[in-house]
Parts: structure tokens; sequence; C-alpha cells
């Protein structure tokens, strides 16, 4: 998704913008109502996260004149104000939910794709992924290069759809592991070096183009093309 964070604390704006970047969103901050309003005017979003207590325009007048200005991203309060009155007028002045700091990140998490579900219907995602000659269509499950068909069981599969959607990104092992294999995954054991030498084998090997999966070192991989 792409996210519109208006948080006047640095640190917790920052804080926020890592995290949801750690799963794959992404994410523009602003730490002033002013900013954040001409961001939100001047560009399409799938989400705003809205402070509420703001210097000069709070969130609550910033919601209201979001709404007025026909703005109709879904908007996400995230404020310290959270008695029953609070999130009453919040939700009055025209935000789709509310939560309280401090939070659990993995709520936060949680609350983003609730809302990303919501607008389901209305985005649709293009169904062939590709990077140079490499193409995986989402909808067949097939993948190929140079028009040959590549045979990939399913974590091959899931880590080559990480990897397109995120071509250009260093990927740590550790999102990787929780992408493909999941919360409960092993991260002291080499699966996911074996993973990937996998699938470097089957996209890279045999092939004219350019290697397509580089290691970054210290940090994880990288899905680019080579310059």
């Amino acid at each position: 998704m792409k996210i519109l964070v208006i948080e006047d604390e640095v640190k917790v704006g920052a804080f926020i913008k890592r995290g949801l970047e750690e799963h794959h969103h992404q994410v523009f901050v602003y730490n002033t109502a002013i900013a954040g309003q001409q961001a939100a005017l001047e560009n399409d979003h799938d989400l705003i996260i809205l402070d509420i207590m703001m210097a000069g325009i709070n969130g609550i007048t910033l919601c209201r004149n979001l709404r007025a200005l026909d703005v109709s991203t879904p908007i996400l309060m995230l404020t310290a104000l959270n008695t029953t009155q609070d999130v009453v007028d919040g939700l009055n002045a025209g935000a789709d939910d509310y939560l309280g700091k401090p939070f659990h990140f993995s709520e936060l998490v949680a609350r983003v794709k609730a809302l990303s579900r919501r607008q389901a219907p209305y985005f649709k995602e293009e169904p062939v992924l590709s990077l140079a000659d490499l193409q995986l269509n989402t909808q067949t499950k097939l993948a190929t290069r140079e028009g040959k068909e590549i045979v990939l069981t399913a974590k091959e599969y899931s880590l080559l759809e990480l990897f397109l959607k995120n071509t250009g990104k260093v990927l740590s092992r550790a999102l990787i592991a929780e992408s493909v294999w999941g919360l409960e995954f092993d991260t002291g054991t080499n699966t996911i070096d074996v993973y990937v030498n996998y699938l470097r084998n089957k996209i890279e090997k045999g092939f004219s183009g350019d290697k397509l999966i580089h290691t970054v070192v210290g940090m994880g991989y990288v899905m680019k093309e080579k310059k």
C-alpha cells in the first residue's frame, strides 16, 4: 500500500515508516498538518495514518478538512487521546479506524491490513510481474524467461513473487523468512540461502541474460538488472 503518515513527533513517524516498509508498504511521512494536507490533496494514497495532537491544526480538524475536500482515502487515527468520547469525535470527523498510543506494532499492522481489505475491490493488481526478460503470471502461476517456462516449487514461487514485487529493494533474511515461511520460521538455519540458490539456478542458469538476484553482504538479497 501507499501510506501517508501525518505525525508531528519525528521519532514516532520514523518508527512507523521503518516498520511498515518492512511489511512492503510505501510510506511518506510529514511532520506538520499543513504539509500532510497538501500531500493528501496532491497525491493518491491507499491509507492515511493521522495523529490528533499536533501543533496548529489538530488531527480532528485536518480529518474534517480532508473529507470536506473530497479526500476519500481511509484514515486511521493514531493518538494518545483514547477515551470513548475521543474515539467518537475521531470517527465522526470521518476517520475509518482508531488506535490509541502506546500501541503494539503488530496491532497497527493488523489494522492496516484490515483497511486494505476494505479497499480491495477498488484496486486491481497487475497479474504479470516482470524484470528484464523474466515474467511471472500471478494468476496462472507460470514463470518464464526468454519465453521458456520455468517450473517452480510452491516456496520458490513465493520467493520469486516477493522479489519481483520488491525489485531494487534489499530484502533481509528475516523479512524473507516472515513473508515466505511465516513467523514460526527458525532463522538459525541456512534455508533462506539454500532456496535463493535454488531459485537462482532456475531463473539464471542456461539463460543468456544477466544475473537478477544479487547478494548484499551482511544485509540480504536484492533483485535488479545489472547496470
